[in-house]
């Protein structure tokens, strides 16, 4: 799980970089995706260790940021779905990063979950 964290939070870190520079503002706005991505590869990265426990509250701790930053990022989705409908946004490319953002969250979210189960159900 910790390999997948590292992978996602890298793929967050590219999105948020690549809407910077697609977006065409001085914002930080677009770069929020990475920070989110940062701290979920360095969480991840830190669950690599062989101590289960100390594994676990980094796992944890990752999803959690993760939970946080799809609870941020989720109303982009229902702008996004306004503006294939036609409504016009002054930076559509962050809309589009930011919903982007929210599916790959949710996504690591439900998967974390599911191991997370998995894991204490083996315990058991």
């Amino acid at each position: 799980m910790a390999k997948t964290a590292i992978a996602l939070g890298v793929l967050l870190i590219l999105l948020g970089f690549l809407g910077y520079v697609s977006a065409g503002t001085h914002a930080l706005t677009p770069l929020v995706p990475a920070m989110f991505g940062f701290l979920i590869s360095l969480f991840g990265w830190f669950g690599l260790t062989d101590d289960p426990k100390k594994r676990m509250v980094f796992m944890h701790v990752a999803v959690t940021i993760g939970l946080i930053g799809f609870l941020i990022t989720v109303w982009s989705i229902v702008e996004y779905v306004q503006m294939l409908r036609g409504q016009q946004f002054p930076h559509p490319v962050v809309i589009e990063e930011w919903a982007a953002t929210a599916a790959i969250l949710l996504f690591f979210v439900l998967i974390s979950v599911r191991s997370f189960v998995a894991a204490r159900r083996s315990r058991v």
